[in-house]
């Protein structure tokens, strides 16, 4: 990679607007400044809202500000990083990869091939922007190893983040992008230049994966909330709301 600013980003970060989440926005920004991130994404499943308001906070914590969603396509789920507003869930993979473009994001695409978290299969990935090649919460190494062979062999960017639920696996995995213009300085980056810096393959990622018991322990939760949420969201005369309770 050239030589430039270096900027360390979560880019897979749930706050409690995801179904299956439960820290607030301005937690999980404290926490990555303290842990020394210089921005983390929020990307709640199809919910954009505490996105934009990290993004409208993230300078008061002297961190880069970037929107984000993780959205549920018809092929598996995708980050759209960048982008201004939610893409519509459920379409075919490539269509969304097309709004996300549009919009003027990257699409990554998280966890690939693991189907018991959404992830998208190999014949359905014809083309993205880049590939999260190490997620903290895999079980084993090898789902990992697989998505950054993969990666390596389509020469799609490699992204590292934790896909943290929890306050304490914030960064536990994230990306290193390094901004090709050497005359910038770092209170100048923006989102928009992380977005360019990532399309361009610009990155190279850091951490290590979330111990065992913990990650079994968030996929159970999640996978408890996203059941709850769903029968509720089917009852007539029920108020029903993505934030988790606790």
């Amino acid at each position: 990679m050239e030589q430039g600013v270096s900027i360390a980003i979560d880019p897979h970060v749930h706050s409690e607007q995801s179904y299956d989440g439960r820290e607030p926005v301005e937690m999980i920004l404290a926490h990555a400044r303290a842990i020394g991130l210089d921005g983390v994404v929020i990307t709640d499943h199809d919910e954009i809202e505490a996105s934009r308001r990290a993004v409208e906070l993230a300078d008061e914590f002297g961190l880069v500000g970037i929107p984000g969603v993780e959205v549920s396509t018809a092929h598996g789920h995708l980050l759209a990083i960048g982008v201004d507003s939610r893409p519509a869930k459920g379409m075919a993979l490539d269509k969304t990869i097309e709004d996300v473009r549009d919009d003027g994001g990257v699409a990554i695409v998280p966890h690939p091939f693991q189907r018991s978290r959404h992830g998208v299969r190999k014949r359905n990935l014809e083309d993205c922007d880049a590939i999260e090649v190490f997620n903290s919460m895999v079980f084993t190494g090898y789902r990992n190893r697989r998505a950054r062979t993969y990666a390596r062999r389509n020469d799609y960017p490699p992204i590292g983040a934790s896909d943290a639920h929890y306050l304490p696996f914030v960064g536990r995995a994230y990306t290193e992008i390094t901004l090709a213009d050497t005359e910038l300085a770092r209170p100048d980056v923006d989102g928009e230049v992380v977005v360019d810096a990532i399309r361009s393959g610009a990155t190279s990622i850091s951490g290590k994966r979330t111990p065992i018991s913990r990650s079994v322990r968030q996929y159970a939760n999640g996978a408890l909330k996203k059941t709850v949420y769903g029968v509720a969201a089917r009852m007539p005369g029920l108020s029903v709301s993505p934030y988790s309770s606790g």
